[in-house]
């Protein structure tokens, strides 16, 4: 027999505590119900009875089209399951004064995840939503038992995350809390933003789809009015970030369906083959200049691929372990590693 919990029973924000404290003394007074429609009333119910002070009963026999006698015997049943409710003749029901269903409790495995996860918003998020969620942090462990705050305290100094890189502008802390609330309102952002090989920031009026987390570092997709298309924008290259009241002039899909439409045809093939001894120290940086496939080859690996700054970006990299690898294809990155060999021995 299936169990459905309809949407409105998950929505009251009340089912997880009630799952944890009482749901396997109700199902034992309801398994004999043919319907599981009456799972999702009593649940209901007991919501029902936290957010007011008194209910009557024939409020909620309206409510959920059913007689009295059915909604006293799922009264009975609260009872049973040990909710201490009040019921005074022609007025209705409540809930005890002082009456709360027991907080969510946490074991220490989870507790422990909460410690990696706060190191890692310190590192990778802005000062503002950092802030943030200390602030919630301290609420959870307010929760916590005090053996579980204890094995928290013991392993949070122990743990270190450190960023290799700025991936924010401290003198705009607050600029993730701008996008995401930009993102949920659906109201544009101004931004001044410093391109890359741009000598001078420009000004720009966005609406983003979303934030992604690559290569160490994040990116910002979103809908450029200056540039009339969707570009990526990294955050640590904003100058300055500021709300707008202008709402979006387009409908945006998901983040991943925009990320998927990378242009090919904008990038360039490269097959370089490089000393399989050596090859295990480019790992962590193949991805970011498109790796596509490798195949291994004697004492050598043949990388392959595809990436869109053959001049200066993987020109430069291929540098770093040109002793060991030979560039196969193509002819311009052969030419344009000369000239930089070139450049240097003259400055030597």
């Amino acid at each position: 027999m299936a169990l459905y919990i309809d949407d409105e029973v998950w929505a009251s924000g009340e089912f997880y505590f009630f799952w944890k404290s009482y749901l396997w003394k109700i199902c034992q007074n309801i398994m004999s119900d043919t319907t599981i429609k009456r799972f999702n009333r009593i649940v209901t119910i007991l919501t029902q009875l936290q957010s007011k002070k008194i209910v009557k009963a024939q409020d909620l026999a309206d409510r959920f089209e059913v007689s009295l006698r059915t909604i006293y015997r799922d009264i009975r049943t609260l009872e049973a399951s040990g909710v201490p409710i009040i019921s005074e003749a022609g007025i209705g029901y409540s809930i005890m004064e002082g009456y709360r269903l027991p907080p969510v409790m946490f074991t220490k495995e989870e507790a422990g995840s909460f410690v990696a996860a706060e190191k890692l918003m310190q590192q990778f998020t802005d000062d503002s939503l950092g802030a943030y969620y200390k602030a919630a942090m301290y609420k959870i462990k307010s929760v916590l038992r005090g053996y579980e705050k204890d094995w928290i305290d013991a392993i949070e100094s122990q743990i270190t995350i450190n960023s290799s890189r700025e991936l924010f502008n401290k003198d705009i802390p607050n600029a993730l809390e701008i996008i995401f609330e930009s993102i949920a309102e659906k109201r544009q952002i101004y931004l001044q933003y410093q391109a890359l090989h741009a000598d001078t920031h420009s000004e720009r009026l966005i609406e983003p789809v979303g934030l992604f987390h690559e290569h160490n570092y994040w990116y910002m997709m979103a809908y450029c009015h200056l540039r009339k298309d969707y570009r990526q924008f990294r955050t640590d290259r904003i100058l300055q970030i500021k709300r707008t009241q202008t709402p979006f002039l387009l409908a945006h899909g998901a983040l991943d369906n925009y990320l998927k439409k990378e242009d090919p045809a904008n990038k360039t093939k490269i097959v370089i083959l490089v000393d399989k001894q050596v090859s295990k120290y480019m790992k962590s940086n193949t991805n970011y200049y498109g790796l596509i496939s490798e195949k291994v080859k004697g004492k050598d690996v043949e990388m392959t691929f595809l990436t869109a700054d053959v001049k200066d970006g993987f020109a430069r990299w291929f540098l770093m372990f040109s002793d060991y690898a030979t560039i196969l294809e193509p002819q311009s990155l052969k030419h344009r590693v000369k000239e930089i060999i070139t450049e240097a021995a003259s400055r030597l």
